[in-house]
């Protein structure tokens, strides 16, 4: 897109898809305007260009140049989008790292990504991050801090704490401003700009490689669906660490020329005031993170009135909130740096489109195959979704390209969907989330989204669980049970005991009785996939995730099988 082509969602783009060309963008045509406001601190993109300049020239210093591998486990706030973009306009290769990982979580991604720098906070929420390091690799720290390699993890050269990162403690002198300034213009969009650690419910942890040029193509080819331009204040409670939060927001609003708001640690009553203050145009994340704004107190004396319609719909009033599926499902991953697939979210989807996930962006091609043999499949037919094209990642770490993608240049995602004569995309759930119960097929999504449509119910999340003898006697016994005998007839009016059950975790602010909703359910789903095990919750953090974000399966089972009871007889509500 020529550089000077101005739509109303369409951003402007330098020549050069790097990060060091677009802060210079940023700084030429909106440098007086804020880039961040996180909690009590703002930056201007100016403010923003020369901070990050002024702490690259310091790490430069210290050792780090291009192809560099920098780990930050920090949480959200201006010093994370300082740091993570002085890292990467130097060439330098920014690996975010959760600050919910657990030391070997943590050690394992350090190895996977072969990090050369990190940069831990000190303390968050209670944990002591150096310490539980310490604990786990001995002498970690000390062999970093000395330059030398430690035999459990030998990659990391340094490792600085975030106090030390931002004051004048590094180890060496900045290196000077030219040398700086040479290297982001030896930056090219081919060159590796991240490594994303993702995970899906039963996978173990995968290191995502993005350039520059694919990552800024894929967040300059959502925004216009996302409706985020120049001008919008963009909220998205997701931490920086995930792809959500690093490409959705901070990235999405470098790319937009809009502001950003963010906090360190959310918390409802303190968020709706920062919202307040901030006037808010665009809250976007999950649904639940919204759901969970409005069930507080203070959000109907709150307000939000400068919320646009492409906001989740929790948050909106009433009349303004969409229909269920009425707006596209946004649809991404972190193989494509966030949303591939969608709609604008401020209008209702073509008739007989509903539920769909709209149509593919600009810069990646679907092809529906056949998960055993292969075989492309026409429109209509359901298949695995395949992805390729210049927004989708370049590997992953650790993989032969040959183990990643097919020989035509596609990366098989395991997701199963359709796309329809009028190339609309619907996704089905993944191919390993489908379970049979009496040699009827289930797929979660399907019951998901029947559960969702219900009258009060906010959220909903199905798998299959295993239920013995002796874990049944377990549950009856334990708090709020109904007795050992009562809890083993229930069982045995849904299924045999040892049998595979449906069960669902629903999230609902006034419901108890699961009688009550599967009787709903009826209306639209068959019986076999009917839940005959249930945990009603009141809060959606009661719902298990990994470090990751996304629901953590194996969690969820365990959770209904300790406190969930059969649909026979009412749940207490937690």
């Amino acid at each position: 897109m020529p550089e000077e082509a101005v739509l109303p969602h369409a951003p402007v783009l330098p020549g050069q898809l790097t990060i060091p060309a677009l802060l210079a963008t940023r700084r030429r045509l909106d440098g007086a305007v804020q880039a961040f406001v996180s909690d009590d601190e703002e930056i201007t993109f100016a403010e923003l260009d020369d901070a990050s300049r002024t702490l690259a020239g310091r790490l430069v210093g210290a050792g780090v140049t291009k192809g560099s591998r920098v780990g930050l486990v920090m949480p959200n706030g201006i010093g994370w989008a300082t740091a993570a973009l002085a890292v990467m306009r130097v060439g330098a290769v920014l690996v975010p790292l959760s600050t919910l990982l657990r030391p070997p979580e943590l050690l394992a991604q350090l190895r996977a990504a072969a990090v050369t720098q990190l940069v831990v906070v000190p303390r968050l929420r209670g944990r002591d991050h150096l310490d539980e390091l310490a604990s786990a690799a001995p002498g970690l720290t000390e062999h970093a801090r000395r330059g030398r390699p430690h035999p459990d993890l030998p990659s990391p050269r340094w490792i600085w704490t975030s106090d030390e990162w931002t004051s004048d403690e590094l180890p060496a002198g900045a290196a000077p401003a030219p040398l700086v300034e040479a290297l982001g213009r030896a930056v090219r969009p081919a060159d590796d700009l991240a490594v994303l650690f993702t995970s899906g419910s039963r996978d173990t942890p995968k290191g995502v490689l993005h350039t520059h040029g694919n990552g800024l193509r894929a967040v300059a080819s959502s925004l216009d669906s996302r409706r985020i331009g120049r001008g919008e204040r963009l909220y998205i409670p997701m931490p920086f660490f995930w792809t959500g939060g690093f490409g959705g927001g901070l990235l999405s609003a470098l790319v937009a020329g809009a502001t950003l708001l963010t906090e360190a640690v959310p918390e409802p009553a303190r968020t709706l005031r920062f919202l307040e203050r901030e006037r808010v145009t665009l809250f976007r994340g999950w649904p639940d993170q919204a759901a969970r704004l409005a069930a507080h107190p203070a959000f109907a004396t709150t307000d939000l009135s400068t919320l646009r319609p492409a906001s989740l719909g929790a948050v909106l009033p009433p009349a303004a909130r969409p229909g269920p599926g009425a707006r596209a499902n946004l649809f991404g991953m972190t193989e494509t740096f966030g949303p591939y697939c969608g709609s604008r979210l401020d209008t209702d989807l073509p008739a007989g489109k509903h539920g769909s996930c709209g149509r593919p962006f600009t810069g990646v091609e679907v092809r529906i195959a056949d998960p055993e043999t292969g075989t492309v499949l026409p429109p209509g037919t359901e298949g695995e979704i395949l992805l390729r094209g210049p927004n989708v990642m370049r590997g992953i770490a650790g993989r032969h390209r040959a183990d990643v993608f097919d020989a035509d240049g596609f990366y098989p995602t395991a997701d199963r969907g359709l796309l329809d004569a009028d190339g609309y995309l619907w996704y089905r759930g993944r191919l390993d989330d489908m379970f049979k119960v009496r040699g009827a097929t289930v797929y979660p999504m399907e019951v998901e989204a029947a559960l969702r449509a219900l009258p009060g119910v906010t959220d909903a999340y199905v798998t299959d669980a295993y239920v013995t003898a002796a874990q049944v006697t377990d549950v009856s016994t334990g708090p709020g049970a109904a007795g050992a005998a009562g809890a083993a007839g229930a069982a045995g009016a849904a299924g045999a005991v040892g049998a595979r059950e449906v069960a669902a975790v629903v999230v609902a602010s006034s419901l108890d009785d699961p009688d009550e909703l599967a009787e709903q359910a009826r209306a639209n789903l068959s019986s076999f996939k009917i839940p005959t095990r249930w945990l009603i919750v009141r809060a959606p953090h009661r719902v298990p995730r990994l470090a990751s974000g996304k629901v953590d399966i194996d969690a969820l089972r365990r959770l209904l099988v300790e406190e969930g009871t059969a649909g026979s007889r009412k749940v207490r509500s937690r």
